[in-house]
């Protein structure tokens, strides 16, 4: 295998480089983005090392699949819930047939040979494995091996890539090149129960609600609270009715059954037999292990986020069938001392699986994010464009805003070269084509979530990449205007404002490596919210009608009246008191919370 992979290296090269200059004649850069402060350079990374090439052609007629989005998704249009199949979606986006040629030419006179290429399955994305000496002739550029200095993970990236110039109205992004978009899992620390200071008692038995009382006044927040402070506890779901709803799992995580099994005992008793009864869909090598964690791997943590979404999920929605993605993207290289541990974008690799399903789970939970200035925004408007393409289908798309209010502090600067001081917003969260979920704690009332022991605060903020969508004109212009020159040159006024809605996002009691301990994070309240949508559409599809799909037109139209109004906190960040909560919507917990 390693002879063979060796010979095909060498063999392209040799074909490659008797092209010579003339091949690339009229090259113009593309696209550039600096490096994030916290990535270091090594060296040149190896000429034979393979990556997995992504090139995003343009979309031809995105504009009418929005159209279409957004007319399917407002519930005053007569097309309301007349949602799209994967095959009128997939004639919308398609790419021209001159795009395709074009593309086509250029790899082909660049010895890329057409059986080496993969198309989705619109043509949009054409991918190819190979080595960094052929992709640095074909994009003019230079790869390098780049080490994070925090926790010395490395990737192959460059930060600037060209194209020739007739190319460049045909090609919309191509990755692996210059992002350095790592998403995380948005949650803090974990402490063991038996090592947790009991939360107070005058939180909850303020609400009035003997029952209310009953069911959260403990040190932790378990289904049966939630059940019963979003008013979902005598609810019954259908498990015939086709209602399903998914999680996503990145970086290597998993969930495990057995851990899942034991919340169920103790906090969903009818449930447990979900625990060995849910799907997983292994998208690119994700991990499935159902095996004890090593040292190493509970050092880390692995699988503490996705035993808190199963767990959640289920626990609030169960007998409704969950799916689990779990996404490597890992793709093939040649060992070596520089080889990086990873070199594609998660998020990519998951969206053309999902998008090539004929079924789709009515409502989606992700609880991952990172810093959107470190994605570049070719790329981010790739991602959020997929994200709509679920939109058209019926989907609802749920993102975590993020965990540290407006930007972690000591690190809210630019990164466009001039390191200017500014509010981070997050990304996907701050796609116009997702409904993102903001954290909150306390009950009766629920503030903005925080926790100054472990540096968690509701993320919420407005985008750099992507303009206000009309369907949030009217309430993000007042919130704006009523803050005044609070925080101004801080950030982006006329930004896509999130997040839409929140959830509690505190103390949540988590079974992991068999032993129950705490999470905060909006990662929490993602899967919470998206349960809750989820038994929306199980009621609306026992009712035969259609289920809600993309909601924030709806939510920012009529839907925000089935929310509960968060006026106290705000999204504390960047060495600052962050957004505050207001009347209305605002950017730390947008509408609030479901009722």
């Amino acid at each position: 295998m390693l002879y063979s992979s060796l010979a095909y290296v060498l063999t392209t090269l040799s074909l490659f480089f008797s092209v010579g200059d003339a091949a690339r004649a009229g090259y113009a850069l593309k696209e550039s983005h600096h490096v994030p402060s916290k990535w270091s350079k090594l060296g040149p990374a190896p000429a034979g090392h393979l990556i997995q090439l992504q090139i995003g052609l343009k979309q031809s007629n995105f504009s009418e699949l929005e159209r279409h989005l957004f007319e399917v998704s407002d519930p005053f249009h007569h097309r309301y819930g007349q949602h799209l199949s994967g095959a009128e979606v997939q004639e919308l986006i398609q790419p021209s047939t001159e795009a395709l040629d074009h593309v086509s030419e250029w790899l082909m006179v660049n010895n890329v040979s057409l059986s080496q290429l993969q198309y989705s399955p619109a043509k949009d994305w054409v991918r190819a494995t190979l080595p960094v000496a052929v992709i640095e002739q074909l994009l003019d550029t230079k790869y390098s091996v780049y080490k994070h200095k925090e926790d010395g993970t490395s990737l192959v990236r460059t930060p600037r890539w060209s194209l020739p110039a007739h190319l460049h109205q045909h090609i919309h992004a191509i990755q692996p090149t210059n992002s350095f978009f790592r998403p995380g899992a948005q949650k803090s620390q974990i402490m063991k129960v038996m090592n947790v200071p009991e939360l107070s008692i005058a939180r909850v038995a303020n609400s009035g609600n003997d029952a209310l009382s009953k069911a959260c006044n403990t040190t932790q927040m378990t289904p049966n609270c939630l059940r019963t402070l979003y008013g979902t506890l005598d609810y019954t779901p259908s498990s015939l009715n086709g209602n399903q709803i998914a999680l996503t799992n990145y970086l290597d995580e998993a969930n495990n059954r057995s851990d899942i099994s034991i919340f169920l005992q103790k906090y969903r008793p009818d449930a447990v037999s979900a625990a060995y009864n849910f799907t997983v869909q292994i998208v690119a090598d994700g991990d499935n292990q159902q095996t004890p964690n090593n040292a190493s791997e509970l050092d880390a943590g692995k699988d503490q986020e996705g035993n808190l979404d199963a767990e959640t999920i289920i626990g609030l929605t169960y007998p409704t069938t969950l799916t689990t993605y779990n996404t490597g993207g890992n793709p093939p290289f040649i060992p070596d001392m520089m080889s990086p541990n990873d070199t594609n974008e998660p998020y990519l690799v998951w969206l053309q699986y999902v998008l090539n399903q004929t079924t789709l789970p009515q409502v989606i939970s992700t609880s991952y994010g990172d810093n959107e200035q470190t994605v570049p925004k070719s790329y981010a408007e790739a991602i959020c464009n997929g994200f709509a393409q679920l939109g058209a289908r019926g989907v609802s798309v749920l993102f975590a805003s993020g965990d540290n209010g407006v930007g972690k502090s000591g690190d809210c600067f630019t990164n466009d070269g001039k390191n200017v001081s500014a509010f981070l917003p997050e990304f996907p969260a701050s796609c116009p084509y997702v409904t993102t979920v903001g954290g909150s704690m306390d009950i009766k009332p629920e503030v903005v979530a925080y926790d100054s022991s472990n540096n968690f605060s509701s993320g919420g903020g407005f985008s750099n990449y992507f303009a206000r969508p009309s369907y949030q004109d009217s309430v993000v212009s007042i919130y704006i205007s009523n803050l005044g020159s609070k925080f101004k040159g801080l950030y982006n006024t006329s930004g896509r404002g999130y997040p839409d809605i929140a959830a509690q996002g505190f103390k949540y009691v988590t079974i992991w490596n068999g032993t129950e301990v705490f999470l905060d994070g909006t990662s929490a309240a993602t899967p919470t919210a998206a349960s809750i949508i989820s038994l929306v559409n199980d009621a609306l599809l026992s009712a035969g009608k259609p289920v809600l799909g993309f909601l924030n037109p709806w939510l920012y139209s009529e839907g925000h009246k089935a929310f509960t109004d968060i006026t106290n906190g705000s999204a504390l960040g960047c060495d600052t008191t962050g957004f505050p909560a207001a009347s209305g919507w605002d950017a730390a917990t947008g509408f609030g919370t479901p009722v």
